[in-house]
């Protein structure tokens, strides 16, 4: 599977806001899940936000009520909606697509970084 390609990164004042997006190829049919990761300095890699196929979310603990995980099957992307965010939500974020055949690919991520 082609590699998904994430963009909207970049630096933030904290209190600021941001949108990652997400773009897949293939088919959406294809395409069990889609989420973000991200992964700070000296940090495992956690689980921001998922999406299934059917559109059921799930949050990390340290990002409910502030992070939106949405889709566009037709642009078969999805994006990450950041608000008020924090200097320890700096971290580099990775989509992730899970495919129906059990099957994972990661895009190359986008670094965001949380300073005043």
């Amino acid at each position: 599977q082609v590699q998904p390609v994430e963009s909207g990164g970049g630096l933030v004042q904290p209190g600021g806001s941001l949108r990652l997006s997400c773009a897949a190829s293939g088919r959406i049919f294809s395409i069990a899940a889609m989420a973000w990761y991200r992964q700070a300095p000296g940090k495992q890699r956690e689980l921001v936000a998922s999406i299934t196929s059917s559109g059921s979310t799930n949050y990390g603990d340290s990002v409910k009520g502030r992070f939106t995980i949405s889709r566009d099957n037709a642009k078969i992307t999805v994006y990450l909606q950041m608000n008020s965010l924090k200097p320890e939500d700096t971290a580099v974020y990775y989509c992730n697509v899970r495919w129906s055949t059990g099957g994972t690919t990661w895009g190359q991520g986008t670094q965001v970084t949380v300073s005043s």
